[in-house]
């Protein structure tokens, strides 16, 4: 929002919400109708196309968006403002399809009021195309600059501008995040050629259609902060340093000088009217010289559910910045959904998906092409071992010093939490953590204040084993509901705390208690006879499903981040805004403290040891989340 907004700042449909894209529906569906129910020589293919072109648009949008995180991600040195995105910024740019969808209602109006006749227009005229260039490298560009030149006055600056001028730090779709008022100029404008081109009846649908693609492309272009554009191509062509931008060379100094660089796409009025910034050729020249610097903490992570690669970083940017529930929506693209299955099978590699930077450490995310089914298959676990093998020795030449095995990655039957590895490879100087230790602590520190005895059920993990044996340490008394769990912890347990491990066949024998420590393998009959008020807290990767309205739930192990922790715009799976898995955490406290172990088969480090580093660092407990208040 601006400083001071104006008349026409909002969206007229912003009270829609997500039903927004409803707006568009009559004209989609009459447009359709009647290019299927005609006769083939009355269809008209223009008034068809509308809705189509409308799809294309957003779909090179995204594009633009996927490959912007991804290239930003796995070659920082690349990146133009070396700054990280926030949360803020992401939910003050979820509007940028509303320009689409005024861009379709013109068009739309624009075909039904028969004023310029756009009906029937041919597939491709090159003399339309030629008058199009034409119109947008004069008159467009010319007003265009000034435009821009007055939009910088601090009256329509504070009302207007500065709302786009709040992303420092750039990406794809800032380029078109601006209030109402701004676009209805902008689309006044952009429609000087195509007006031009429909009165002169040499318009076509190439014509209209590229030249919006056009505007899409070097707006995507400018405002990607990574640098595509070699040097090479203005060696070989000198001038078209006047007729093409780069995003480093130009645009991204406009968003930190503000005072210069006006020009839209041609660069040709800031060198004519003195306004290109002096510094545009050695900031382009020195950036692209700049190294890469090799990921320091490695977090290996997987994709869950077919949908999940919409919430990663490189998914749908506003779905990814909120925790991950299944939506409606996302079945109308399951031909998609299904292609990118196929896609991530058939490439089979490791890729970069998100990095940050906290206290001097460079941190990134990698992901398995796998799906969480896929770890349960006997035929699959070669493969994924294979997959994580190849990550740890990629972090290993990358000079990382710890890496850490995100949720099914470190399955006690598919490599024993990771020891399968160190001992393959025992000379091995990145530290492979499983984070269990920190997992414990958290786990152990969500325990409400007073409590003497708990339930614990669910799939017994390394974590689940800790849990118990400290629990009886402290004289807690730790239930268990199942005699083969009962058994399995009994023969783990040193004999001097072992009267605190009890076996309870009834559950009504234990009513009183209202603290469940739960993992999984907990089926809705055993939820479902735990007593009113019951606190569950899962020591699971995964959360349990919430079946209790009575009772509360709390986060999977999961830590706050400290607000020094650069570039975090993404929601971890399920967990809310600015809050890591303790299992990801371990790793950087692990990095930051230098401990010189490998944190896996098991191997547990000091849980209070963990804890008050996580704690110095700046990484705080969670509070936990209730049915009837799901906010932390």
């Amino acid at each position: 929002m601006a400083s001071k907004p104006g008349v026409l700042t909002s969206w007229p449909w912003t009270p829609l919400g997500s039903f927004k894209y409803v707006i568009l529906a009559p004209w989609a569906i009459n447009g359709t109708y009647l290019f299927v129910s005609m006769e083939k020589s009355e269809r008209d293919l223009s008034y068809f196309l509308i809705f189509p072109f409308l799809l294309w648009r957003m779909l090179h949008n995204q594009i633009w968006i996927s490959l912007s995180r991804y290239w930003t991600a796995k070659a920082g040195n690349r990146s133009i403002v070396d700054k990280g995105l926030e949360f803020d910024q992401i939910d003050r740019e979820s509007n940028w399809d509303d320009q689409i969808l005024f861009n379709g209602i013109l068009m739309y109006l624009a075909y039904k009021s028969k004023t310029l006749d756009p009906s029937r227009l041919p597939v491709w005229r090159t003399d339309g195309v030629i008058l199009t260039i034409l119109m947008h490298a004069g008159p467009v560009e010319f007003l265009y600059y000034w435009l821009h030149r007055a939009l910088h006055h601090h009256f329509l600056y504070s009302r207007y501008h500065s709302h786009h001028h709040s992303s420092i730090v750039t990406q794809p779709i800032t380029s078109v995040i601006h209030p109402f008022a701004e676009h209805i100029v902008y689309y006044l404008l952009f429609a000087i050629p195509m007006v031009a081109a429909l009165i002169s009846r040499t318009a076509s649908i190439g014509s209209i259609a590229g030249y919006i693609t056009y505007i899409d492309f070097m707006n995507n272009l400018g405002h990607c902060n990574f640098e595509l554009i070699p040097k090479s191509l203005f060696s070989l062509f000198p001038p078209l340093k006047f007729l093409m931008y780069t995003p480093r060379k130009f645009h991204s100094l406009h968003h930190t000088q503000f005072r210069t660089n006006y020009s839209l796409f041609m660069p040709f009025y800031d060198y004519l009217y003195g306004t290109m910034d002096k510094s545009s050729d050695t900031l382009y020249e020195t950036s692209l010289k700049r190294e890469a610097k090799s990921p320091e903490v490695v977090h290996l992570m997987h994709l869950t559910t077919p949908e999940s690669i919409y919430h990663l970083r490189l998914g749908f940017a506003s779905f990814a910045s909120r925790p991950f529930t299944s939506k409606w929506y996302l079945w109308l693209i399951w031909p998609v959904t299904w292609w990118s299955m196929m896609l991530t099978w058939l490439y089979g590699r490791t890729f970069v998906v998100e990095k940050h930077r906290f206290d001097k450490l460079s941190l990134q995310t990698w992901v398995i092409p796998k799906y969480s089914l896929q770890y349960f298959l006997e035929w699959q676990k070669e493969s994924i071992n294979n997959l994580i093998e190849e990550a740890i020795l990629e972090a290993e030449e990358k000079g990382a010093k710890v890496l850490s095995l995100g949720l099914l990655n470190q399955g006690e039957e598919l490599n024993r939490y990771g020891e399968v590895y160190i001992k393959k490879h025992p000379q091995l100087k990145v530290k492979v953590v499983d984070g269990s230790s920190l997992a414990v602590a958290v786990v152990l520190n969500s325990i409400p204040k007073g409590t003497t005895e708990v339930v614990l059920r669910g799939k017994l993990t390394k974590v689940a084993y800790t849990l118990a044996f400290t629990l009886c340490q402290k004289g807690i008394r730790v239930v268990t509901l199942r005699e083969d769990e009962y058994l399995k912890l009994k023969k783990s347990f040193n004999t001097k705390f072992e009267s605190n491990l009890v076996f309870s066949k009834s559950y009504a024998d234990h009513d009183h208690q209202m603290t469940w420590l739960v993992g999984d393998g907990l089926d809705e009959e055993e939820q479902l006879k735990a007593s009113k008020g019951t606190l569950f807290i899962p020591f699971s990767q995964f959360p349990p499903k919430q079946l209790r309205k009575d009772c509360s739930y709390h986060s999977t192990p999961a830590m706050v981040t400290p607000r020094s922790l650069e570039n975090l715009h993404s929601c971890e799976n399920w967990l809310p805004r600015r809050v890591m898995s303790a299992w990801r955490v371990a790793a950087i406290v692990h990095a930051l403290e230098g401990w010189n172990e490998h944190e896996c088969g098991n191997k547990v480090c000091n849980i209070e040891k963990v804890w008050e580093a996580s704690l110095r660092h700046g990484f705080q407990p969670l509070i936990f989340q209730t049915q009837s208040n799901k906010h932390y």
